[in-house]
């Protein structure tokens, strides 16, 4: 039975097979790394679902893998809102990459019940571009409550998460890691809807560190136009 349904020419086209990588419902935001786009569904970041990027360690590329997107974003006149971000983003950095510094919005939170409200506000909110969260612990009620709140809205929802949540369960339809292969940072699509990634891709181009790569130094520098702390 269930083969005459896949052999029917009328049904065939309304049917979902697991093995087969859908198209997403909207077109994903290109991450300016075509082999990464090749594997993602949309052929770039989605937007309207939470996706997770978990890297081996603080500061191995992270953020560069974002920069191309994020800045195509701004110059569309998008706002990103970066909540709870461990460290001062450095604007120098952002700008070089093009990145509007004056649609960067920064929110400081003391608690992680506060940083989880602040962006599930953001995604609900339908003005940013992107929403950036580095939220930890995190339940999975509370990453359910994020992805309902990205549907709603039209915004990049970006989850950073320690390695180890890679053994968590998770609601977030997109889930990658970032390790070092030989030094070149590797991504690993280890769920994505449809079938499995291949396997790990290695971008060559993340190699290089840079100053988004680790912590802005002590003197002051020039910082996004505006910051708002939410105790």
């Amino acid at each position: 039975m269930l083969s005459e349904l896949l052999q029917h020419p009328t049904l065939d086209s309304l049917l979902w097979r697991g093995d087969a990588r859908p198209s997403a419902m909207r077109p994903g935001v290109a991450s300016g790394f075509p082999e990464l786009d090749a594997e993602l569904p949309g052929g770039g970041w989605p937007v309207g679902s939470l996706s997770e990027i978990l890297p081996a360690t603080a500061g191995i590329g992270e953020l560069r893998l974002l920069m191309p997107a994020l800045a195509q974003l701004t110059k569309q006149g998008l706002t990103i809102a970066w909540i709870a971000p461990p460290h001062q983003p450095y604007a120098p950095a952002l700008a070089a990459a093009g990145i509007d510094l004056a649609r960067v919005l920064i929110v400081r939170c003391s608690r992680t019940q506060d940083a989880l409200w602040a962006t599930e506000q953001a995604l609900r909110a339908r003005a940013c571009g992107a929403v950036l969260a580095w939220l930890q612990p995190l339940r999975f009620s509370a990453a359910r409550r994020l992805q309902l709140a990205a549907q709603e809205g039209s915004a990049l929802a970006l989850l950073f998460r320690p390695p180890e949540a890679a053994a968590e369960a998770s609601p977030a339809p997109l889930r990658l890691k970032i390790a070092s292969c030989v030094g070149v940072p590797s991504i690993d699509i280890f769920k994505r809807r449809g079938r499995p990634a291949a396997g790990p891709l290695r971008l060559p181009s993340l190699a290089i560190r840079h100053a988004l790569d680790r912590s802005p130094p002590a003197s002051p520098v020039p910082r996004p136009a505006r910051q708002h702390d939410h105790a």
